[in-house]
């Protein structure tokens, strides 16, 4: 399973959200810090989800980094999070 695959079920999991996009952004990172031959390493999320309805934007980030948990979050480089309730 591709780590956007782990990530999209995690989210999906503990939020059910209205949206999700999940991209591996890595291939416009070849050659930056960061970046492993087969990609994986940079990622972009958008979700929406009524969870996050009264968090501040810090929490709704943290939030998204427990439901990855440390293992998934420990294997990517970069990652771009959009949140909306």
């Amino acid at each position: 399973m591709t780590v956007a695959q782990q990530i999209r079920e995690r989210l999906q999991a503990v939020f059910a959200p209205r949206r999700l996009e999940v991209s591996d952004d890595s291939e416009s990172h070849r050659g930056h810090s960061g970046w492993r031959e087969g990609g994986e390493t940079h990622f972009s999320v958008i979700i929406e989800a009524p969870a996050f309805s009264g968090m501040s934007r810090v929490d709704r980030h943290r939030a998204v980094h427990r439901a990855l948990g440390e293992d998934l979050v420990g294997r990517i480089h970069a990652l771009a999070i959009t949140v909306r309730d």
